[in-house]
């Protein structure tokens, strides 16, 4: 890539955010103008009287639907506003519109570093402007995660003035109409507006769970269940207090410690995405500083090896940036946000593409497809089956192919740069003088000539260099000696210059980075199926206050409290829906195959207190414990979270500095130590020679 075009991107890139700030005080002058006055007069009392953020929001909105690359995260952002923003349109756009303003804000700056810092190797600055990508992702992702941990906040507040209202009424939806009219909370206010409607709508239980399709949490599910449940059985007096505010006090007990536990994770993860990304940004700088203060590492740097360890360190970052933000995920959005037609499905669909992945796909009924359907389960991804095998395979192809593209560019790379480094002796360490350099590039330029004249011919010897190099007007008052050594020095890079070409054993290990790729997407899910198992313990303490609030209802039985598990389960989705569908046919023997699917101790036990209450005592004696050890489960539960965090919080550190460490151990010291010691080695043998 040449400067002149670098620097035509530099200035587009800087226009457009200069663009941004004139676009800004221009519509702000065009809302102060006289003209607009008038308007203002005759809108009095439905407008603001000065620029409006609101506005601009807006305006911004409409030019990001517009724009085809924007377009794509603009939707990605209303997907996730719209469940928190019931029925609001205008504030679903604001909220979308200013997530995505600030993005935009923080990634154009950034975008012109990295073309600042990269704009010298056009393969690191690619992929650099390919990585911001999912920078984007990340910049959204925490801004609405926000959004999401504010909503739980106000559901506190909520449910704490839900208490003195249904001391006041002394009925749920009067309770919670009443609090809902307030406009401290707007978010939360709407929540309460959507439950009560359900409550007072003519088929509350069909209303409920449509709700429970869209509900931002599963706090907001468990309190419209327990509402519903309430209004429809009554309410019960238990140990001198009603059994609705005690359900709302246990499930405002439960958001207390989620609030802590996405805290905590937020502190100990809110810098590793950025160490795990600032490595590839430190490259060019290191490798500038490096050549400049030590000449005789430039052969590496500038060289193939040294672009190699970049493309590692490149690939690492990917790959550590990946898993620092699964392993960070804490949940707060449960909803199903993948589209009902993503490319994989588009393209599984293309003429003769159905077939090719349908080949690859394992058959019903082997093991090999059993396995991949449990973990899809376990890793709680919303992949089908045929879905994976596209990504699969489109990686496989991708993979083999970048690394073919990669392999020619590293011999590329390799045979320009014997084509003009100064042919010279190196001092260790500083860089050469200009006269000094001058005479090695005119050196240089000598040596090419003989380059390019027996270029692809690999038989050639060192004699008919000798013999070329005697009929040159570069070696006409040379010597015998002074020509022997130029024809060696010329046969040494020839032999380097022929022997850079894509060989045989590139392409097989282009076919082992294609099988690494194609096992990619399974291994990722691995790591998200372990992930989860860490928070296995987590959700069984859940189900037990799912429990805790359903025991004392009258009228629940064994398979409501079943139906209300499988509705909230994460983890243990899969064997309880399995119960749920065969208890018809038999409570006991589905609860016992219940048990046979999962191996977690906690849970078995739940399912053993289930069967008691089947055929034995009633709901309230069999999980009696609960009630009586209420404490005693909180305390766990909270050093439950905090070992949870600390776990991956570990694994966290390790992922989130594996790059900083490979970069400056494999891209800083290994080399300055390898190359300086050789250096020191070959000039200790020539002195020794020279003796």
């Amino acid at each position: 890539m040449s400067n002149q075009i670098i620097m035509y991107m530099l200035i587009a890139v800087g226009a457009i955010f200069v663009g941004i700030v004139i676009a800004y005080f221009l519509l702000r002058k065009k809302m102060q103008s006289s003209e607009a006055a008038e308007i203002r007069r005759l809108r009095q009392g439905t407008k603001q009287s000065s620029f409006s953020m609101e506005i601009f929001y807006q305006k911004c909105y409409n030019f990001y639907i517009k724009t085809p690359f924007i377009k794509r995260y603009l939707f990605k952002i209303r997907r996730r506003l719209e469940i928190i923003n019931i029925d609001d349109e205008y504030l679903t756009r604001r909220q979308a519109s200013k997530i995505l303003t600030k993005a935009l804000i923080v990634i154009i700056p950034v975008t012109i570093v990295i073309i600042a810092l990269t704009h010298n190797n056009a393969l690191l600055l690619y992929i650099l402007l390919i990585f911001e990508i999912f920078m984007i992702d990340t910049i959204v992702d925490g801004m609405v995660d926000k959004m999401d941990n504010q909503l739980l906040i106000q559901q506190i507040d909520f449910f704490a003035e839900i208490r003195h209202a249904y001391h006041e009424f002394n009925m749920v939806e009067e309770a919670i109409y009443q609090v809902a009219q307030g406009d401290t909370a707007p978010e939360m206010s709407r929540q309460a507006e959507k439950i009560y409607e359900i409550l007072i709508s003519d088929d509350p239980e069909g209303e409920l769970e449509k709700y429970y399709d869209i509900a931002p949490n599963s706090y907001l599910k468990e309190f419209a269940g327990v509402s519903y449940l309430t209004k429809e059985f009554g309410d019960r007096t238990i140990d001198k207090t009603s059994l609705y505010l005690k359900n709302l006090n246990n499930i405002s007990q439960e958001m207390q410690l989620e609030i802590l536990k996405r805290d905590k994770l937020d502190y100990t993860f809110q810098s590793l995405s950025v160490i795990a990304i600032v490595p590839i940004l430190a490259l060019e700088p290191i490798k500038n500083w490096a050549v400049s203060q030590f000449s005789f590492t430039e052969s590496f740097y500038e060289g193939k090896n040294g672009l190699i360890v970049q493309l590692l360190v490149v690939l690492l970052t990917f790959v550590c940036y990946i898993l620092t933000k699964k392993l960070k995920d804490n949940g707060s959005t449960t909803i199903n946000l993948t589209p009902s037609n993503p490319w994989m499905e588009k393209v599984y669909k293309i003429p003769g593409i159905k077939n090719i992945v349908d080949a690859f796909i394992p058959k019903d009924g082997t093991k090999e497809r059993r396995k991949l359907k449990n973990l899809i389960k376990d890793a709680a991804s919303k992949d089908k089956m045929h879905w994976l095998y596209v990504k699969r395979l489109t990686l496989t192809i991708f993979v083999f192919f970048a690394s073919l593209i990669i392999f020619s560019y590293l011999h590329k790379i390799q045979i320009k740069y014997i084509y003009t480094e100064p042919t010279s002796t190196y001092d260790i360490v500083g860089d050469m003088s200009e006269k000094y350099r001058i005479t090695a590039e005119a050196l240089t330029l000598s040596d090419n000539k003989f380059l390019d004249m027996f270029k692809g011919k690999m038989n050639t010897t060192q004699e008919d260099i000798e013999k070329a190099m005697k009929r040159s007007s570069d070696y006409k008052n040379a010597t015998d000696d002074e020509i022997e050594t130029a024809a060696s020095r010329v046969l040494d890079k020839l032999r380097q210059v022929n022997s850079e070409y894509l060989g045989w054993f590139e392409v097989l290990l282009a076919m082992v980075f294609a099988l690494a790729g194609y096992n990619a997407p399974v291994w990722l899910l691995q790591f998200q199926a372990k992930m989860r198992k860490i928070e296995m313990e987590d959700e069984v303490m859940q189900f037990q206050t799912i429990i805790l609030m359903l025991m004392r209802i009258e009228r629940v039985n064994v398979e409501m409290i079943l139906e209300w598990l499988e509705r909230y389960s994460n983890i243990f989705k899969e064997p309880i829906a399995k119960c749920v569908n065969n208890y018809e046919a038999g409570p006991w023997e589905a609860l016992e195959q219940m048990k046979e699917d999962v191996n977690y101790k906690e849970f078995i036990r739940i399912v053993e207190s289930l069967q008691a209450a089947v055929e034995k005592i009633p709901i309230a004696e069999a999980f009696d414990e609960l009630d009586s050890e209420r404490d005693y489960y909180q305390a766990r539960r909270k050093e439950s979270n905090e070992r949870l965090i600390a776990k991956k919080g570990m694994i966290g550190k390790v992922i989130g500095f594996a790059p900083m460490v490979v970069l400056f151990v494999g891209y800083l010291i290994v080399p300055l130590v390898v190359i300086g010691l050789s250096s020191m080695t070959e000039s200790f043998n020539s002195m020794a020679s020279m003796n």
